[in-house]
Protein backbone atom coordinates (compact mmCIF):
# COMPACT_ATOMS: atom_id res chain seq x y z
CA UNK A 1 0.00 0.00 0.00
CA UNK A 2 1.47 3.63 -0.63
CA UNK A 3 2.34 5.61 2.46
CA UNK A 4 -0.18 8.60 2.98
CA UNK A 5 2.38 11.02 3.25
CA UNK A 6 3.36 11.36 -0.48
CA UNK A 7 -0.36 12.31 -1.09
CA UNK A 8 -2.14 15.64 -1.05
CA UNK A 9 -4.23 16.47 2.25
CA UNK A 10 -7.10 17.47 0.95
CA UNK A 11 -7.01 14.16 -1.20
CA UNK A 12 -6.57 12.12 1.13
CA UNK A 13 -9.52 13.40 3.35
CA UNK A 14 -11.49 13.12 0.23
CA UNK A 15 -10.15 9.23 0.13
CA UNK A 16 -11.15 8.67 3.45
CA UNK A 17 -14.48 10.49 3.21
CA UNK A 18 -15.49 8.34 0.23
CA UNK A 19 -15.95 11.88 -1.83
CA UNK A 20 -13.14 11.36 -4.31
CA UNK A 21 -10.00 8.62 -5.19
CA UNK A 22 -6.63 8.69 -6.00
CA UNK A 23 -7.00 8.22 -9.87
CA UNK A 24 -8.03 10.50 -12.81
CA UNK A 25 -10.54 10.45 -15.01
CA UNK A 26 -10.87 6.75 -16.65
CA UNK A 27 -11.00 8.86 -20.08
CA UNK A 28 -7.60 10.53 -20.12
CA UNK A 29 -6.19 7.23 -19.19
CA UNK A 30 -7.80 5.13 -22.16
CA UNK A 31 -6.77 7.87 -24.68
CA UNK A 32 -3.09 7.72 -23.25
CA UNK A 33 -3.44 3.63 -23.44
CA UNK A 34 -4.77 3.54 -27.08
CA UNK A 35 -2.17 6.04 -28.22
CA UNK A 36 0.72 4.14 -27.06
CA UNK A 37 -0.75 0.84 -28.70
CA UNK A 38 -1.41 2.70 -31.62
CA UNK A 39 2.40 3.90 -31.57
CA UNK A 40 3.54 0.26 -30.54
CA UNK A 41 2.30 -1.18 -33.88
CA UNK A 42 4.81 0.65 -35.92
CA UNK A 43 7.63 0.21 -33.50
CA UNK A 44 7.89 -2.98 -32.06
CA UNK A 45 9.36 -4.24 -28.59
CA UNK A 46 10.02 -0.64 -27.68
CA UNK A 47 6.75 0.12 -25.65
CA UNK A 48 9.28 1.44 -22.65
CA UNK A 49 10.64 4.33 -24.84
CA UNK A 50 7.09 4.75 -26.44
CA UNK A 51 5.91 5.32 -22.77
CA UNK A 52 9.06 7.65 -21.92
CA UNK A 53 8.93 9.68 -24.71
CA UNK A 54 4.90 10.05 -24.15
CA UNK A 55 6.06 11.50 -20.73
CA UNK A 56 8.26 13.99 -22.11
CA UNK A 57 5.88 15.50 -23.99
CA UNK A 58 3.20 15.07 -21.79
CA UNK A 59 5.73 17.07 -19.68
CA UNK A 60 5.51 19.85 -21.95
CA UNK A 61 9.35 19.57 -23.14
CA UNK A 62 11.34 17.94 -26.04
CA UNK A 63 12.63 15.01 -27.04
CA UNK A 64 16.29 14.19 -28.28
CA UNK A 65 16.00 10.46 -30.15
CA UNK A 66 19.66 9.86 -30.41
CA UNK A 67 20.68 6.18 -31.77
CA UNK A 68 22.53 4.49 -34.62
CA UNK A 69 21.02 4.37 -37.85
CA UNK A 70 18.18 2.16 -38.82
CA UNK A 71 16.70 1.65 -35.58
CA UNK A 72 13.26 3.53 -36.30
CA UNK A 73 14.08 7.20 -34.51
CA UNK A 74 11.84 9.33 -37.40
CA UNK A 75 9.57 6.58 -37.82
CA UNK A 76 8.51 6.98 -33.91
CA UNK A 77 8.75 10.53 -34.15
CA UNK A 78 6.18 10.16 -37.54
CA UNK A 79 3.92 8.07 -35.23
CA UNK A 80 3.90 9.87 -32.10
CA UNK A 81 2.80 13.09 -33.96
CA UNK A 82 -0.06 10.96 -36.52
CA UNK A 83 -1.81 10.12 -33.25
CA UNK A 84 -1.56 13.21 -31.33
CA UNK A 85 -3.29 14.97 -34.40
CA UNK A 86 -2.93 18.85 -35.10
CA UNK A 87 -0.65 20.58 -37.73
CA UNK A 88 2.86 18.24 -38.24
CA UNK A 89 6.15 19.35 -39.94
CA UNK A 90 9.06 17.31 -40.67
CA UNK A 91 12.42 19.29 -41.39
CA UNK A 92 15.80 17.55 -42.78
CA UNK A 93 18.61 18.95 -41.59
CA UNK A 94 21.19 19.06 -44.34
CA UNK A 95 24.69 21.51 -43.69
CA UNK A 96 23.24 23.95 -46.28
CA UNK A 97 20.05 24.86 -44.54
CA UNK A 98 19.53 28.53 -43.04
CA UNK A 99 17.69 29.87 -40.26
CA UNK A 100 15.51 31.75 -42.50
CA UNK A 101 14.60 27.56 -43.72
CA UNK A 102 13.31 26.77 -40.44
CA UNK A 103 11.82 29.86 -38.74
CA UNK A 104 10.43 31.73 -42.33
CA UNK A 105 10.88 34.89 -43.14
CA UNK A 106 10.20 37.87 -46.24
CA UNK A 107 10.14 36.48 -49.65
CA UNK A 108 9.41 38.96 -52.82
CA UNK A 109 6.09 38.44 -53.85
CA UNK A 110 5.54 39.38 -57.59
CA UNK A 111 1.73 40.02 -57.46
CA UNK A 112 1.43 41.84 -54.70
CA UNK A 113 4.88 44.01 -55.50
CA UNK A 114 5.90 43.70 -52.08
CA UNK A 115 7.88 41.40 -49.58
CA UNK A 116 5.64 39.71 -47.37
CA UNK A 117 6.28 37.09 -44.27
CA UNK A 118 6.75 32.93 -44.79
CA UNK A 119 5.94 31.45 -42.12
CA UNK A 120 8.68 28.51 -42.03
CA UNK A 121 8.20 24.81 -40.46
CA UNK A 122 8.45 25.84 -37.08
CA UNK A 123 4.66 27.04 -37.54
CA UNK A 124 3.26 23.41 -35.91
CA UNK A 125 2.00 21.56 -33.17
CA UNK A 126 4.45 18.43 -33.95
CA UNK A 127 7.94 19.54 -35.26
CA UNK A 128 10.28 16.81 -36.67
CA UNK A 129 13.92 17.83 -36.58
CA UNK A 130 15.35 15.10 -38.44
CA UNK A 131 19.13 14.81 -37.83
CA UNK A 132 19.61 17.89 -36.34
CA UNK A 133 23.41 17.83 -35.53
CA UNK A 134 24.14 18.01 -39.54
CA UNK A 135 23.23 21.37 -39.80
CA UNK A 136 25.88 24.42 -38.45
CA UNK A 137 25.31 26.00 -34.99
CA UNK A 138 24.04 29.28 -36.47
CA UNK A 139 20.88 27.01 -37.86
CA UNK A 140 20.84 25.03 -34.69
CA UNK A 141 20.39 28.11 -32.42
CA UNK A 142 17.18 29.27 -34.62
CA UNK A 143 15.17 26.19 -32.33
CA UNK A 144 16.68 27.85 -28.75
CA UNK A 145 13.82 30.46 -28.67
CA UNK A 146 11.18 28.19 -30.21
CA UNK A 147 12.13 25.74 -27.65
CA UNK A 148 12.10 27.95 -24.45
CA UNK A 149 9.59 30.38 -25.38
CA UNK A 150 7.53 28.42 -27.76
CA UNK A 151 7.79 31.94 -30.27
CA UNK A 152 9.89 33.11 -32.93
CA UNK A 153 11.47 36.39 -34.35
CA UNK A 154 11.44 37.06 -37.41
CA UNK A 155 12.61 40.23 -39.24
CA UNK A 156 12.53 42.32 -35.75
CA UNK A 157 8.72 40.42 -35.21
CA UNK A 158 8.22 37.76 -32.32
CA UNK A 159 5.25 35.85 -33.12
CA UNK A 160 3.63 32.97 -30.97
CA UNK A 161 4.00 29.53 -31.80
CA UNK A 162 1.02 27.22 -31.85
CA UNK A 163 -0.64 25.52 -28.58
CA UNK A 164 0.73 22.90 -28.31
CA UNK A 165 3.93 23.35 -29.70
CA UNK A 166 6.41 20.03 -29.28
CA UNK A 167 9.88 19.45 -31.08
CA UNK A 168 10.82 15.60 -31.61
CA UNK A 169 14.87 15.76 -32.73
CA UNK A 170 17.00 12.62 -34.16
CA UNK A 171 20.68 12.32 -34.13
CA UNK A 172 23.52 9.70 -34.96
CA UNK A 173 26.19 10.12 -32.60
CA UNK A 174 28.63 7.69 -33.98
CA UNK A 175 30.44 9.56 -36.75
CA UNK A 176 31.38 13.32 -36.73
CA UNK A 177 32.13 13.76 -40.19
CA UNK A 178 29.72 16.66 -41.39
CA UNK A 179 27.97 16.83 -38.13
CA UNK A 180 27.99 19.83 -35.56
CA UNK A 181 27.39 18.51 -31.78
CA UNK A 182 24.54 20.73 -29.92
CA UNK A 183 26.22 23.03 -27.56
CA UNK A 184 25.12 22.40 -24.00
CA UNK A 185 23.02 25.19 -24.36
CA UNK A 186 20.18 23.71 -26.68
CA UNK A 187 21.08 19.76 -24.70
CA UNK A 188 19.59 21.79 -21.63
CA UNK A 189 16.47 22.52 -23.69
CA UNK A 190 15.70 18.53 -24.37
CA UNK A 191 13.85 17.39 -21.56
CA UNK A 192 14.33 13.76 -22.03
CA UNK A 193 17.05 12.27 -24.20
CA UNK A 194 16.45 8.81 -25.49
CA UNK A 195 17.65 5.90 -27.18
CA UNK A 196 15.72 3.03 -28.97
CA UNK A 197 17.96 0.57 -29.48
CA UNK A 198 18.14 -2.70 -31.32
CA UNK A 199 15.57 -4.86 -31.57
CA UNK A 200 15.09 -7.97 -29.70
CA UNK A 201 15.78 -11.42 -32.11
CA UNK A 202 12.37 -12.20 -31.76
CA UNK A 203 10.69 -8.85 -33.11
CA UNK A 204 13.01 -8.59 -35.79
CA UNK A 205 12.22 -11.96 -37.05
CA UNK A 206 8.52 -10.64 -36.86
CA UNK A 207 9.77 -7.28 -38.41
CA UNK A 208 10.78 -9.87 -41.43
CA UNK A 209 7.77 -11.79 -41.53
CA UNK A 210 5.79 -8.02 -41.55
CA UNK A 211 2.70 -11.06 -40.60
CA UNK A 212 0.63 -9.33 -39.68
CA UNK A 213 1.63 -6.01 -42.12
CA UNK A 214 2.68 -3.50 -39.78
CA UNK A 215 0.97 -0.42 -40.62
CA UNK A 216 3.24 2.82 -42.18
CA UNK A 217 3.22 6.18 -39.57
CA UNK A 218 1.19 7.58 -41.79
CA UNK A 219 -1.70 5.25 -41.82
CA UNK A 220 -2.13 5.67 -37.90
CA UNK A 221 -5.43 7.78 -36.99
CA UNK A 222 -5.37 10.69 -34.57
CA UNK A 223 -6.87 9.96 -31.19
CA UNK A 224 -6.97 13.50 -29.91
CA UNK A 225 -6.58 17.28 -31.26
CA UNK A 226 -3.95 19.54 -30.07
CA UNK A 227 -6.62 21.05 -27.49
CA UNK A 228 -7.32 18.03 -25.47
CA UNK A 229 -2.99 17.33 -25.13
CA UNK A 230 -3.15 20.65 -23.68
CA UNK A 231 -5.49 19.69 -21.04
CA UNK A 232 -3.58 16.89 -20.53
CA UNK A 233 -0.12 18.51 -19.78
CA UNK A 234 -2.09 21.18 -17.73
CA UNK A 235 -3.30 17.70 -15.11
CA UNK A 236 -0.10 16.45 -15.78
CA UNK A 237 1.44 19.46 -14.12
CA UNK A 238 -0.94 19.49 -11.33
CA UNK A 239 0.28 16.10 -9.90
CA UNK A 240 1.42 16.80 -6.45
CA UNK A 241 4.82 16.40 -5.27
CA UNK A 242 5.69 15.86 -1.64
CA UNK A 243 8.10 18.71 -0.07
CA UNK A 244 10.65 15.90 0.49
CA UNK A 245 11.28 14.72 -3.33
CA UNK A 246 11.34 18.30 -4.18
CA UNK A 247 14.31 18.67 -2.05
CA UNK A 248 15.74 14.95 -2.86
CA UNK A 249 15.77 16.59 -6.84
CA UNK A 250 17.56 19.28 -5.72
CA UNK A 251 20.27 17.34 -3.71
CA UNK A 252 20.88 15.40 -6.83
CA UNK A 253 21.03 18.39 -8.89
CA UNK A 254 23.55 19.63 -6.19
CA UNK A 255 25.63 16.62 -6.21
CA UNK A 256 25.93 16.85 -9.89
CA UNK A 257 27.13 20.43 -9.62
CA UNK A 258 30.20 19.59 -7.04
CA UNK A 259 31.04 16.11 -8.17
CA UNK A 260 34.59 15.85 -9.04
CA UNK A 261 33.79 14.06 -12.31
CA UNK A 262 32.36 16.69 -13.83
CA UNK A 263 33.02 19.62 -15.67
CA UNK A 264 29.26 21.13 -15.98
CA UNK A 265 26.11 20.46 -13.92
CA UNK A 266 23.02 19.77 -13.98
CA UNK A 267 20.81 23.44 -13.98
CA UNK A 268 18.08 24.67 -12.53
CA UNK A 269 16.46 23.81 -15.45
CA UNK A 270 17.36 20.63 -15.36
CA UNK A 271 15.87 20.19 -11.71
CA UNK A 272 12.15 21.80 -13.28
CA UNK A 273 12.31 19.50 -15.83
CA UNK A 274 13.25 16.27 -14.15
CA UNK A 275 9.75 17.02 -11.40
CA UNK A 276 7.52 17.79 -14.69
CA UNK A 277 8.51 13.98 -16.02
CA UNK A 278 7.97 12.79 -12.36
CA UNK A 279 4.41 14.06 -12.35
CA UNK A 280 4.32 13.10 -15.87
CA UNK A 281 4.88 9.33 -15.25
CA UNK A 282 2.80 9.65 -12.64
CA UNK A 283 -0.22 10.99 -14.98
CA UNK A 284 0.24 8.43 -16.93
CA UNK A 285 -0.35 5.08 -14.25
CA UNK A 286 -3.58 7.30 -12.91
CA UNK A 287 -2.09 8.84 -9.91
CA UNK A 288 -2.44 12.10 -8.09
CA UNK A 289 1.26 11.79 -6.66
CA UNK A 290 4.28 11.16 -7.81
CA UNK A 291 6.23 8.84 -5.83
CA UNK A 292 10.20 8.49 -5.49
CA UNK A 293 10.38 5.65 -8.14
CA UNK A 294 8.94 8.32 -10.55
CA UNK A 295 11.90 10.39 -10.17
CA UNK A 296 14.24 7.10 -10.21
CA UNK A 297 13.24 5.80 -13.27
CA UNK A 298 13.31 9.30 -15.12
CA UNK A 299 16.56 10.26 -13.93
CA UNK A 300 18.81 9.27 -16.60
CA UNK A 301 17.01 10.36 -19.47
CA UNK A 302 16.31 13.78 -18.09
CA UNK A 303 20.17 14.51 -16.11
CA UNK A 304 22.36 12.46 -18.01
CA UNK A 305 22.66 14.56 -21.52
CA UNK A 306 23.22 18.16 -19.62
CA UNK A 307 26.43 16.36 -17.67
CA UNK A 308 29.72 17.07 -19.04
CA UNK A 309 32.60 15.13 -18.18
CA UNK A 310 35.68 16.55 -17.40
CA UNK A 311 38.82 15.65 -19.56
CA UNK A 312 40.40 13.42 -17.28
CA UNK A 313 37.12 11.57 -16.46
CA UNK A 314 36.61 11.12 -20.33
CA UNK A 315 39.45 9.51 -20.88
CA UNK A 316 39.00 6.67 -18.41
CA UNK A 317 36.35 5.78 -19.75
CA UNK A 318 33.55 7.33 -17.63
CA UNK A 319 30.59 8.36 -18.77
CA UNK A 320 27.89 10.72 -17.74
CA UNK A 321 25.60 8.54 -16.76
CA UNK A 322 27.93 5.94 -14.89
CA UNK A 323 28.40 9.51 -12.97
CA UNK A 324 24.81 10.00 -12.37
CA UNK A 325 24.12 6.39 -11.39
CA UNK A 326 26.79 6.63 -8.82
CA UNK A 327 25.65 9.78 -7.36
CA UNK A 328 21.89 8.61 -6.86
CA UNK A 329 22.96 5.52 -5.33
CA UNK A 330 24.83 8.00 -2.99
CA UNK A 331 22.16 10.23 -1.91
CA UNK A 332 19.16 8.83 0.23
CA UNK A 333 15.67 8.62 -0.86
CA UNK A 334 13.51 10.40 1.28
CA UNK A 335 11.07 8.40 3.92
CA UNK A 336 7.52 10.14 3.46
CA UNK A 337 6.72 12.24 6.92
CA UNK A 338 4.06 12.58 8.99
CA UNK A 339 2.73 15.25 7.39
CA UNK A 340 1.13 15.62 4.33
CA UNK A 341 2.56 17.72 1.12
CA UNK A 342 1.10 20.44 -0.92
CA UNK A 343 0.09 20.67 -4.23
CA UNK A 344 2.78 22.16 -6.63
Amino acid sequence: MIPQPWKNETEVQQVDDGRGTDNWPEASGQLLRLMMARVNTVLLGKSEVVAQTFAALLAGGHVLLEDVPGVGKTMLARAIARVMGGDFRRIQFTADLLPADVVGGLIWDGKRGELVFRQGPLMANIVLADEINRTPPRTQSALLEAMEERSITADGETMPLPDPFMLIATQNPLRDDGTYPLPEAQLDRFLMRLSIGYPSPEHEVQMLENAPPRPAPEQLRPVIVPQEWVRMQRDAQSVHVHPALLGYAVQIANATRSAKELALGASPRASRDWVRAAQATAYMEGRRFALPDDFKRTAEAVLAHRLVLRDEAAASGMSAGETLGRLLAAVPVPAPGAEGGRRR
